[in-house]
């Protein structure tokens, strides 16, 4: 069993109702951004912030982060002293079906076009 965060560390997360097409789409169309989606979607689990090893600044990360954990596309917890980033794949595909399978896919597509140049 899991404990709940303390009031004070609860972060705020749009319900699936909520989730609009445009903000995560907007989400999605950082680079930044799309890697942290496409590594969650790759582990397919809870991954600490402190694993991705981006290219900026901390303060910039957290503001990736919570763009990402507002547009609906993540959901974050404190587990411990960690912030545990999760997709929320089923949200997501109720609301957009194939919308999250083909943004990973083209962005799968253009890395290995990338890998053969």
């Amino acid at each position: 069993m899991t404990a709940a965060a303390p009031a004070g560390r609860a972060l705020a997360h749009p319900p699936r109702e909520l989730i609009r097409l445009e903000a995560v789409l907007h989400a999605l169309s950082d680079p930044v951004r799309l890697s942290v989606v496409c590594e969650l979607a790759e582990t397919g689990d809870e991954l600490p912030c402190s694993h991705f090893d981006l290219p900026v600044t901390k303060s910039t990360t957290t503001h990736h982060f919570r763009v990402l954990r507002e547009s609906g596309i993540i959901r974050q917890v404190y587990r411990g002293t960690a912030k545990m980033n999760g997709l929320r794949r089923s949200d997501l595909d109720a609301l957009f079906p194939g919308l999250l399978d083909s943004v990973l896919a083209a962005s799968r597509g253009r890395t290995a076009r990338r890998g053969r140049a």
